[in-house]
């Protein structure tokens, strides 16, 4: 498992070198007015602060603003593209309904007015359901969050709980009720999916509609299940940026999601001065 860039004073001097090179890459690439560029962002641990439950972040009021503003400047080639379920990214962000793909791929949206489109039977069976919410409950401290396309274990609260979590999960995976099941760790989660699509899967969807078709795109991740989307980006001639270490197909790495914010606010800023 990688290291968080910010662990001990050398690792911190790396992470100040590549966050500098992250937000120049960024400024640098939102600047070419003429590039035909789509930018593709993860939520969670890039645009905002990883909190202790799912349901407790906050959307400031100023990267909203930020977000609708660069939307406009693009011509719609913005998009979220998130864990979440869609609904979840519109309660978020609302007013503000943006383009986005939410449970890794198995729900989808190229405009703001469009209906919501899904891949089919990317759903958990109710016995697989109840089995991994019976897993939660022998866990204390563990968090599930049913997203219907996925089932997500949460040990944030309860850290020592992980190891045992992933042989369980394991376990159940092999069995027959996992099958069409498959297994994506995360940042002190587990998620059980019904479904083989990824965000690297969702990206190459949106940029075969317009406004993304014919764009260079630009993707921003932080968590091992973003890493298909980064991997993706320079086989596009894209550029890829992940958030609190370097991840594989990442050009720079920002430290903290606070100055992916700070780079697309101050930047829309200018736009408008």
């Amino acid at each position: 498992m990688s290291r968080p860039i910010d662990s001990g004073l050398a690792d911190a001097a790396i992470a100040a070198c590549g966050d500098a090179s992250a937000r120049a890459l960024l400024d640098d690439w939102l600047s070419e007015r003429d590039a035909r560029c789509a930018l593709f962002l993860d939520v969670d641990g890039t645009l905002l602060d990883i909190v202790e439950t799912p349901d407790a972040v906050r959307v400031p009021d100023d990267l909203r603003a930020a977000l609708q503003s660069l939307h406009r400047q693009l011509d719609g080639a913005l998009a979220l593209v998130s864990g979440r379920p869609l609904a979840q990214l519109d309660d978020l962000f609302a007013p503000l309904r943006l383009p986005a793909s939410g449970g890794h791929g198995a729900q989808w949206r190229l405009a703001g007015g469009q209906p919501l489109q899904q891949l089919p039977a990317a759903h958990l069976s109710a016995p697989q359901r109840d089995q991994l919410l019976a897993l939660a409950r022998r866990h204390p401290g563990v968090l599930a969050e049913d997203k219907g396309s996925s089932l997500a274990l949460h040990y944030r609260a309860a850290p020592e709980a992980g190891p045992a979590l992933e042989a369980a999960l394991e376990r159940l995976l092999r069995g027959p009720e996992g099958a069409g099941l498959r297994l994506l760790p995360g940042k002190m989660v587990f998620e059980v999916l019904a479904h083989a699509s990824d965000k690297a899967q969702a990206i190459r969807r949106f940029l075969g509609e317009p406004p993304f078709a014919g764009r260079r795109p630009l993707f921003i991740g932080d968590d091992h299940t973003d890493e298909p989307a980064l991997a993706l980006m320079p086989q596009l001639h894209g550029l890829g940026l992940s958030v609190g270490r370097l991840a594989p197909g990442a050009r720079a790495a920002f430290d903290h999601p606070r100055a992916v914010r700070e780079t697309l606010i101050q930047a829309t800023r200018r736009t408008q001065a």
